[in-house]
């Protein structure tokens, strides 16, 4: 979720002009990119949750498995409770209260929370459940000597 998060803020950050001066998306550390001069901030602070949402769901298009729908939907509900968190916390590195530092319509990012939460949910549910049905059912067969391990 990360990765695809900062990567929209690196996509939209450079397609307005701006000049990259930071960034870091080194596994396990919190990402960011600091853009300066930033010709339009409004739309590169959008450009996280975005694409965080856009990639993964484009990829589970594309490659039609289960397994990476599971992971669009973790990366969906991520973004969703990332800005809501953020929104919560205020902590003024974080997204949402950037957004609202460059314009953004607060009943917009409400929105976007509650869409992508809901949603997301959802389908990281349904996939739970397909995923550990499937697990459970293989255990069952195999206990009852139907399945060859």
């Amino acid at each position: 979720m990360t990765s695809t998060h900062e990567l929209g803020h690196l996509v939209a950050g450079w397609s307005c002009g701006g000049t990259l001066r930071s960034a870091n998306l080194r596994p396990w550390h919190l990402p960011y990119s600091i853009f300066d001069p930033d010709p339009r901030p409004l739309v590169t602070r959008w450009g996280g949750p975005a694409l965080g949402v856009a990639l993964p769901r484009g990829a589970a298009l594309l490659v039609r498995r289960h397994w990476v729908w599971f992971i669009t939907y973790v990366c969906i509900l991520a973004n969703g409770v990332y800005l809501a968190t953020a929104w919560v916390f205020g902590d003024r590195y974080l997204d949402t209260p950037q957004l609202l530092e460059c314009g953004a319509n607060p009943a917009v990012i409400a929105i976007y929370c509650l869409l992508t939460t809901g949603f997301g949910y959802v389908g990281f549910r349904r996939h739970c459940v397909r995923m550990l049905s499937s697990t459970a059912n293989t255990t069952a067969a195999q206990s009852r000597g139907n399945i060859n391990t």
